[in-house]
């Protein structure tokens, strides 16, 4: 599938006088004084009318000046509690009354200070400090938070861009701030050795363990407190909630005690490894029983490797050539077509570089990772195959996974015509994460689908998912067999050197809109572990997630 790419133009324009100092200051000091959001301020700068009833619209980049006075504006008004004429200053008044008002009515916070930091174009950073109260219990709150100046289209009026994150970071749409009793006990998580597991100790198991709150607070034993939290919007029908994140404890409860399957060694290292890159995530498993050994993202806003729903490239040709053998399409050692390039459904796929391999194997083509290996085959395919594989022997893309935390099952949608051939390949509709990766090799490595957890589920009594059917005998030996070829001379052999003789991999690559450069995907396992990861805009997985996947194998062994 050839890049498709955007190219933006950018104007240059004279760097702006610093907005610095705190909103009051700047209000005694007049800068907001010589304008007004009704009056003849930023407004005014629009004009450009020869006659007194006329006005054109005034377009164009933003004016220093238009950027100072729109957010001094907004910050001022805010800081006085005047939410009508703070939430007048931005592009949508009514989202950001509720916003504004429920910061002082639901989340009890008062005496709040703003303090304006240096611009950058039209964005304005400011400096948040103020006082929760409930319930006679009293804590200073301080965090940093950001705002956009943009221009009105029907007027070129400059206002706010509104978004909730302004108000504070964590906030999106949908969500509220609420200071109150907790409602969920906090809790205390341990990995499988009995150690406490903290965000100072692995600071990217945040959304971890706002997830094993939400989900075993009311039931470890513990007692709630008071805090300050972001309670997140209710999640759409057949999908998980995004738990609730505590950013201010007024009073301590009593918590609870969570047990989890986390390895305390292997999580650090998945910490330090992903740490080194701009994106990057990676789950490490136990093929046997499904225990999740680590879980870490180089972000930690959001958890990539649980939740994440993003292409997974040629590594879903583990699935695919799974079906193949099922279906007798493909055999390991048999020839098999890998021209330059396949046409299906009127689209033209290409493999990278346009490479061809004559006379081979289809082992070869997996190995090298030939797309149109795969896209040749689609003509001998209905639309629901791929499909079914994915739910019926890997367990993927049912919504039934119950892991101990929030997390997406993939997604294998039905499709046709091109779309359907690029799900060969893992483009297309096809949606996956570290989970689903780490899975799928470990459900090669042990034969048969064990779905994946963070807490026993002895601890709660639920019920995990299954698969309805493993592969053959002569599937699964099949699928070893090329998956361990790669890992010994194919796109894998760099990153899994040494790991032999018991191992397998997958490498992938996933153009994604409006990216330089794909997504980098590797998943593999070695003995009783299995791991995947993804590097975003990593270029490619042998490069970029191996490494980082193949230390951890090599850690866990």
């Amino acid at each position: 599938m050839g890049k498709r790419r955007r190219v933006a133009e950018r104007r240059k324009t004279k760097q702006p006088a610093m907005l610095g100092g705190m909103i009051a200051v700047v209000v005694a000091g007049g800068a907001f004084g010589a304008y007004s959001l009704y009056g003849s301020g930023a407004a005014a700068e629009g004009r450009t009318s020869a006659t007194a009833d006329h006005k054109a619209v005034k377009t164009g980049p933003l004016s220093a000046s238009e950027v100072r006075t729109t957010a001094a504006a907004f910050l001022t008004a805010w800081q006085s509690g005047d939410v009508a004429k703070a939430a007048a200053a931005t592009d949508d008044s009514a989202a950001a009354t509720t916003v504004l008002t429920g910061y002082g009515k639901d989340a009890h916070i008062t005496g709040v200070t703003l303090t304006s930091g240096e611009r950058s174009g039209a964005l304005v950073p400011f400096s948040v400090k103020a006082t929760v109260t409930y319930k006679g219990k009293s804590k200073p709150l301080a965090y940093e938070s950001k705002l956009t100046v943009v221009r009105r289209a029907k007027d070129g009026v400059p206002l706010v861009g509104w978004k909730p994150s302004v108000v504070h970071p964590d906030l999106q749409d949908g969500d509220r701030l609420v200071t109150g009793d907790s409602g969920t006990p906090p809790v205390t998580a341990l990995d499988r050795d009995g150690g406490e597991l903290t965000t100072a100790t692995y600071p990217s198991l945040g959304t971890v363990l706002d997830g094993l709150r939400e989900k075993y607070g009311k039931t470890a034993g513990g007692k709630a407190g008071i805090e300050l939290r972001v309670v997140r919007k209710a999640a759409k029908k057949g999908a998980q909630k995004t738990p609730d994140k505590t950013l201010l404890t007024l009073s301590k409860g009593t918590p609870g005690t969570v047990h989890t399957t986390l390895s305390p060694t292997l999580q650090a290292d998945a910490e330090r490894r992903v740490a080194a890159k701009a994106k990057a995530s990676v789950v490490v498993l136990r093929p046997s029983t499904g225990e999740i050994l680590a879980v870490a993202n180089s972000s930690h806003g959001f958890n990539t490797a649980f939740q994440g729903s993003l292409a997974p490239g040629s590594t879903m040709k583990v699935i695919t050539a799974s079906l193949l053998f099922d279906k007798g399409l493909a055999s390991a050692d048999e020839k098999h077509p890998c021209p330059k390039t396949a046409t299906y459904g009127g689209w033209k796929f290409h493999n990278d570089d346009d490479f061809e391999i004559k006379n081979g194997t289809f082992k070869a083509s997996f190995a090298r990772s030939c797309n149109t290996a795969f896209i040749t085959q689609a003509k001998k395919l209905e639309n629901d195959d791929l499909t079914k594989q994915a739910q019926q022997v890997f367990g993927l893309g049912m919504n039934n996974w119950a892991i101990g935390v929030p997390s997406f099952d993939g997604s294998v949608p039905v499709q046709s015509a091109a779309q359907m051939a690029a799900s060969l390949m893992g483009q297309g509709g096809v949606r996956m994460n570290p989970l689903n990766m780490a899975s799928v090799a470990a459900t090669v490595q042990a034969g048969t689908f064990h779905q994946p957890y963070l807490v026993s589920p002895t601890v709660d009594h639920r019920t995990l998912a299954t698969a309805s059917r493993t592969m053959s005998a002569s599937t699964l030996s099949q699928l070893r067999e090329v998956m361990q070829y790669t890992a010994a001379y194919g796109t894998a052999a760099e990153a899994m050197s040494g790991l032999g003789p018991n191992y397998g991999a997958k490498t992938g690559s996933a153009e994604v809109d409006g990216q330089d450069k794909p997504n980098g995907w590797f998943t593999a396992w070695k003995g009783d572990l299995a791991a995947a990861g993804v590097v975003q805009q990593g270029g490619h997985g042998g490069d970029t997630a191996g490494p980082i996947v193949a230390a951890l194998l090599k850690a866990g062994s």
